[in-house]
């Protein structure tokens, strides 16, 4: 028999509390699990993919791979296959070699991919300016860039300027071995090398070089962005855990339209000063070593090795650079 009284009313209150907190709870363990769910599907959207050397990374302006159209929505699907050349008039363009390793081209300028393979990679340029930057390169690759007959090899991070008309190479930062016909040069920071002249090596002021070019200033730019698209898939795959993480490579990333590079550990600072950051770094709390370079000159050294985060940059991208915001295809070997 159930008496009714103080008694019976605590007990009632009592248990309709009860249950408010047991659906609470379960409000909130369904919350959490949905939450998790988002985690793990938006995970894979940061994924290591197939991107080989000669992938197209960015484009503006006029554009052309093996004299067909390039848009921004070309970005990541377009790969220069063996004798095929990019071109752009009025533009610019980004091509990926090794991971680390970034080819931008001027205004006017063509490139002619000879060999895409990871450890034997080698582009000619065929006309106007490029700028090689080399964030990180791993041992026993053969990355060499062609001009005018002679075979340039990249043998250290660094930043490298390419001018075809001039018939010119300057190393802003690394070291690099020129090969023409039997002769040999070896080519170190702050120094440049004709080769239609005298073949012999000559000192430059890189600081005043880089200040006096739009394509380093453009190359810092583009250097920054993918830098904090590093950072920003560093995290994601830290968050989603090890299906995620695939080594040092390029990883698509579908918020900024574009690949980004992330080493294997620690933090590599590339030749502008920017950080490219691996997911195990104490950015979260544990150790983490840095390694790279500094930044070459006055110009490119916004970060002075310090890299703040601009909300508004990363997440969405920048439009009036040409980055599409949002998700920008899918994942796993290959982004779309």
């Amino acid at each position: 028999m159930w008496v009714r009284g103080p008694a019976a009313t605590r007990v009632q209150q009592y248990t309709s509390n009860n249950w408010e907190v047991i659906a609470m709870f379960a409000h909130l363990k369904l919350s959490f699990a949905l939450l998790a769910i988002a985690v793990l599907l938006a995970a894979p959207a940061i994924a290591a993919s197939s991107a080989v050397p000669g992938t197209l990374n960015y484009v503006e302006g006029e554009a052309s791979v093996a004299g067909q159209p390039v848009t921004q929505r070309s970005v990541g699907t377009v790969q220069l296959e063996p004798n095929q050349v990019m071109e752009t008039r009025q533009g610019r363009a980004e091509l990926l070699l090794t991971p680390g390793v970034f080819l931008r081209l001027g205004d006017a300028s063509s490139v002619r991919m000879i060999s895409p393979n990871l450890g034997d990679t080698r582009v000619e340029l065929l006309q106007g300016r490029a700028i090689v930057e080399v964030t990180e390169i791993f041992k026993d690759s053969n990355l060499s860039v062609m001009l005018g007959g002679a075979s340039t090899r990249l043998d250290k991070e660094g930043l490298y300027s390419f001018h075809a008309d001039t018939r010119q190479v300057r190393v802003l930062d690394g070291k690099a071995t020129i090969l023409a016909n039997d002769r040999q040069v070896n080519l170190g920071k702050g120094h440049q090398l004709t080769l239609a002249g005298k073949f012999k090596p000559e000192h430059f002021d890189a600081k005043v070089a880089a200040a006096e070019d739009p394509l380093y200033a453009w190359s810092n730019l583009r250097s920054e962005y993918e830098a904090e698209a590093s950072m920003q898939s560093a995290r994601t795959i830290f968050v989603g855990g090890g299906p995620y993480w695939y080594g040092p490579g390029w990883y698509w990333n579908p918020y900024w339209g574009m690949y980004g590079f992330i080493p294997a550990d620690g933090i590599w600072y590339s030749p502008f000063g920017w950080p490219f950051y691996s997911p195990w770094v104490g950015y979260w709390g544990g150790p983490f070593l840095v390694r790279g370079h500094g930044p070459v000159s006055g110009a490119g050294i916004g970060s002075g090795g310090r890299f703040a985060v601009s909300s508004a940059r990363v997440g969405g991208g920048f439009s009036s650079h040409g980055f599409a915001g949002g998700m920008h295809g899918g994942f796993g070997g290959g982004h779309r």
